[in-house]
């Protein structure tokens, strides 16, 4: 049957998003390797009261909560909703092949999604262990971490003024008595705030992704749509059987009920609860005595730019692509520059001449499939 053939997909347009995911692999592994590293030790001073707060063992979420909270849990529910929903723009026509191309349009969305939201957390993993090492601000509770030999700070002075100050050196983290390196070197990790980052860059982004999916959006008006619209007035017969000339099209306002509507308020559940949650672990760490107020705040921005970077990378606005994602590169240009190439059909209609997975194609009413892409 013409109408059952499915379009092929390009193995060189498969091969360039291999190889994206190799890239973002080694992002990861470069974050691995930068964690691994010792961190600057910043010199400080024991009288200072920032740094003096209690070490808490039992963090409120740990890191291995945060894995599963931050990470795991986006996969799992953009995974879900890419397969569960309806694809953002479905076949037009009806055949076979409709069904095929339906599911290959979901897989494309759940592919398209994990790409950002991993990459997302990848550069914040990336950003996080480098300026950590960089910088190497010591925590809320590093003197209690330290163990600091008090009765000699002279003897690890590095500078102060304690001619003027009583008791006033800076001094290096070798006047700490700690066995514990491991926990000695995460005291100066302070800036940025890890959590707060990765927090904010998945649930972000699953905010975004949530938001969009379920039209969960603020209304607005679309310069076309804003515009009066024309409406031409047919003759018309009058009582006696005489017939007036057409009036000329008058401009007419849009109608109330064609504007746009705000989404019934349980919908804002859906991109509220994952921002508060990622509220809620940025929290922790204040309260945990883990960072300071700057390294969440930096933390949180940082992660939710990524997610909003990562997000608009793969995806169309929340407010305009009613879920959709950008399709793939073209079969020709997937190693070359540019994103994609988008061709439409001669008829104007929305039956677009799809470019997903490698030119997936549209089938015309006579049963033959165009656009699709020739194996590599």
């Amino acid at each position: 049957m013409p109408g059952s053939r499915v379009p092929v997909i390009s193995k060189r347009l498969v091969a360039s998003y291999v190889i994206d995911w190799i890239i973002i692999i080694g992002i990861i592994a470069v974050g691995a390797g930068l964690w691994n590293l010792t961190p600057n030790h910043r010199p400080f001073t024991l009288t200072e009261p920032s740094i003096s707060f209690p070490y808490v063992e039992h963090e409120k979420v740990s890191t291995a909560v945060l894995f599963v909270v931050a990470v795991i849990a986006p996969l799992i529910i953009t995974m879900l909703v890419a397969l569960i929903l309806p694809p953002s723009r479905p076949p037009t026509f009806n055949s076979v092949s409709r069904k095929s191309l339906i599911w290959r349009r979901k897989l494309w969305e759940w592919h398209a999604a994990w790409l950002g939201l991993v990459l997302s957390f990848a550069l914040s993993f990336l950003f996080v262990q480098a300026m950590k090492n960089l910088f190497g601000r010591p925590r809320p509770d590093l003197l209690s971490r330290c163990d600091p030999d008090w009765e000699h700070q002279a003897d690890y002075a590095l500078g102060g003024f304690p001619q003027v100050l009583n008791g006033f050196y800076l001094v290096s983290s070798t006047i700490c008595r700690t066995k514990d390196e491991g926990l000695l070197n995460d005291g100066f990790s302070s800036f940025p705030s890890g959590h707060a980052t990765y927090s904010w860059a998945g649930m972000a982004y699953l905010a975004l992704f949530l938001s969009a999916k379920f039209g969960v959006t603020i209304p607005y008006l679309s310069p076309s749509s804003s515009t009066h619209r024309a409406v031409n007035t047919s003759p018309t017969t009058t009582t006696n059987g005489t017939t007036s000339a057409a009036s000329p099209a008058t401009l007419q306002p849009p109608t109330p009920a064609s504007k746009p509507a705000a989404p019934p308020l349980y919908l804002l559940l859906l991109p509220l609860i994952p921002i508060c949650v990622a509220t809620y672990i940025a929290s922790t760490r204040f309260s945990d005595f883990r960072h300071h107020p700057f390294d969440i705040i930096f933390g949180s921005l940082m992660g939710l730019g990524f997610s909003l970077f990562t997000y608009r990378l793969y995806h169309l606005s929340p407010r305009r692509g009613q879920g959709g994602s950008w399709g793939p590169r073209s079969a020709a240009r997937a190693f070359g520059f540019g994103s994609r190439v988008e061709r439409t059909s001669d008829d104007g209609d929305d039956r677009k001449e799809d470019v997903e997975m490698g030119n997936m194609g549209r089938e015309e009413p006579n049963g033959r499939v165009h656009g699709a892409a020739p194996l590599a």
